[in-house]
């Protein structure tokens, strides 16, 4: 049956795994967008969420036919995927929009990355294909993210009647950096989003930063996503969050607690956040043995060497931090590598002060996160860098995300502030992050769509 409700995106709703006798079986996926467009698609008559198999055993499924109501997973060759996936969205989009790129050295745009776009246009050409199949007369096709930025324009080809969004979760690259592509790349990029009858980003920032390089009256809106308050809450309150909870209040013994909670991502910028909390401890050191570092650093994109070298910098600089100044019974930094949910619900409870320092990001969530679910009231330590900083600035500790004294010196303030205070800016924090949750986030787009 065609849907009049598609939703496009690299990563799907769930997963397969494949048990030794052969059995498969399927597993929803986490996060609050996943949640989110799931809700939302729920109270669509006949969506349909158009994803890539990840795991061999999602190939699997798709090879026997295996089929959950509402997902369509495309069995894309693994070297091309690779290409795609690896090579271009997270090698090179993703570092331009970031403006990660260490300039002497990077980018190289040779013969090897051209044979990679290549792979990134066919993966992209899968994901229109399988639209244009799927969709019915007139449908609306919600495509998500820089890793199918062309889908839009090739599924305009191939089915003009149909009204197209695309979003981006990332930034936007300036014009400056997006010009470091070569010329018909940048051209087939920009085509490609432009075949978008709605291109949405998180913030007007970014908006800009793509409509200054896109030709003049681009189709730009601007929705920020938010957080489901309700159902957060609901899931840090769960026994298995409690209990992870009460072991960390016994290994913190009471002391201040400074959170963070990233992947060991590039741009979220975890090493200048521990030389801004060594500089605390340097500066004040009334808060040596006071304040306990608690920073949660999943391990992201370990197949690329630029990951695997920051993740170990962030252990090594964390490390050093503990050598300098932690005594037989404080320990000033603790660090977790291990991605569990249930244990950043707990840290995102117990948060006295949260630092979120991105040099650069689409969103951040966790900024938006940490506030709604606090027990006691927290106090955001936010650089201007997050998407979310436009929205929570008036009621967050700003900071320029470079600026390692400045950061230090917000962190003692927020440490020092009077709990009313602190528990008033929470509380408009979490109003603020909770303004568009993710269902209402995708439904105001297909308003928007089909208005």
């Amino acid at each position: 049956m065609a849907s009049q409700v598609l939703v496009a995106a690299n990563r799907g709703p769930l997963s397969y795994a494949l048990a030794e006798d052969g059995t498969l079986s399927a597993r929803r996926g986490g996060g609050g967008l996943v949640s989110g467009l799931s809700a939302a698609l729920a109270e669509q008559p006949d969506a349909l969420w158009i994803c890539a198999a990840l795991s061999g055993a999602d190939r699997e499924a798709v090879r026997r036919g295996v089929a959950e109501p509402g997902v369509r997973m495309l069995d894309i060759d693994p070297a091309v995927y690779d290409d795609a996936y690896n090579g271009i969205a997270n090698s090179v989009l993703w570092f331009l929009h970031h403006h990660l790129y260490d300039i002497p050295r990077e980018p190289v745009f040779d013969a090897e990355f051209r044979r990679r776009w290549a792979s990134y246009v066919t993966y992209n050409g899968a994901f229109a294909e399988a639209l244009a199949e799927e969709a019915a007369q007139g449908a609306c096709v919600l495509v998500q993210d820089y890793h199918l930025a062309l889908v839009p324009g090739l599924l305009r080809d191939l089915r003009p009647d149909l009204r197209i969004g695309h979003f981006t979760h990332t930034p936007w690259a300036s014009p400056d950096f997006l010009r470091m592509l070569p010329d018909d790349i940048r051209g087939q990029l920009l085509w490609g989003m432009l075949g978008a009858d709605q291109v949405g980003f998180h913030t007007g920032e970014w908006a800009r930063e793509f409509t200054a390089s896109a030709e003049p009256g681009a189709p730009v809106a601007v929705f920020p996503l938010g957080v489901d308050g309700d159902e957060l809450r609901a899931l840090a309150h769960r026994p298995e969050v409690d209990g992870k909870l009460a072991r960390l209040r016994e290994q913190t013994r009471g002391l201040k607690t400074i959170v963070r909670v990233d992947r060991t991502e590039l741009s979220k910028n975890i090493l200048r956040g521990l030389l801004a909390y060594r500089e605390l401890l340097t500066v004040h050191p009334e808060w040596r043995g006071r304040v306990v570092h608690l920073a949660s650093a999943y391990p992201s994109r370990q197949d690329l060497e630029a990951y695997r070298a920051y993740t170990r910098s962030v252990e090594e600089l964390a490390a050093s931090v503990n050598e300098e100044f932690g005594t037989a019974d404080w320990q000033p930094v603790v660090v977790s590598v291990e991605d569990d949910f249930a244990r950043s619900l707990a840290v995102y409870r117990m948060a006295d002060v949260a630092l979120v320092n991105p040099v650069r990001d689409g969103m951040n969530l966790v900024a938006k996160e940490i506030p709604v679910v606090s027990d006691a009231g927290c106090v955001l330590v936010l650089s201007t860098g997050a998407g979310a900083y436009g929205e929570l600035r008036e009621d967050a500790l700003t900071v320029n995300p470079y600026d390692v004294t400045q950061t230090a010196e917000a962190l003692h303030t927020a440490l020092s502030m009077p709990a009313a205070e602190r528990a008033d800016r929470t509380k408009r924090l979490a109003a603020a992050a909770t303004s568009l949750p993710p269902a209402q986030w995708l439904t105001a787009q297909l308003d928007a769509l089909r208005g």
